[in-house]
């Protein structure tokens, strides 16, 4: 397995979940997240992203690391990256320092498919077709035939990250170890939505 950093700078945000193998466009202008991320470019361009729990600074156990692809400096001080997500990671231990921003002590052992090239191919075509249907009933626009040119494990974590689901689904689908259980995690969850439209629609009939 490739070697990552054991201790990793980490950016904890509500409402915030992203997925290896995507991208993440972010507008940086708090202090200590200017600090963290200029501290992550100096040295690997490796940084944390980990959803806040609700009502604290509590942070949820299963985070995904990232790479800064991108890196831009404004004139107002504030920075514009893009994070391509790397790996997910599970945290064990804060480790507390005089920064401004957090570090912690994570492990990478469990998501070791992340990185792999080649993935076991799993059947998502119920899920793709489910998922057309639901994002359509949202008003949502997904260009399905640039879509379909992702590898297999873009393509499930990109419907897990832009689904219209709430972030606690989400996260259930970031703590998924395998992709079969993501990809039927997900199934279920918008299997639950479309159960769900149809009967409303039902009932005001």
């Amino acid at each position: 397995m490739k070697k990552f950093p054991d201790v990793i700078p980490v950016f904890p945000l509500s409402g915030v979940i992203y997925f290896p193998k995507t991208n993440l466009p972010l507008n940086i202008f708090e202090e200590r997240y200017i600090d963290l991320v200029n501290d992550a470019y100096k040295k690997d361009k490796l940084m944390g992203m980990i959803q806040l729990k609700k009502d604290g600074e509590e942070v949820y156990e299963i985070g995904c690391l990232g790479k800064i692809s991108d890196f831009q400096k404004i004139k107002d001080g504030r920075i514009l990256i893009n994070l391509t997500g790397v790996s997910r990671f599970k945290i064990l231990n804060e480790i507390f320092n005089n920064k401004l921003y957090r570090e912690f002590k994570v492990d990478y052992t469990n998501f070791i498919n992340d990185i792999e090239t080649i993935h076991k191919y799993v059947d998502s075509n119920l899920l793709i077709e489910k998922s057309k249907t639901f994002f359509k009933k949202n008003g949502l626009l997904l260009n399905w035939r640039e879509f379909e040119k992702l590898d297999q494990l873009q393509r499930i974590n990109t419907l897990a990250m832009i689904a219209p689901i709430t972030n606690e689904e989400k996260q259930k689908l970031l703590e998924s170890i395998s992709l079969d259980n993501k990809v039927k995690t997900l199934e279920s969850i918008i299997s639950f939505y479309l159960h769900e439209t149809g009967t409303n629609n039902q009932t005001m009939q």
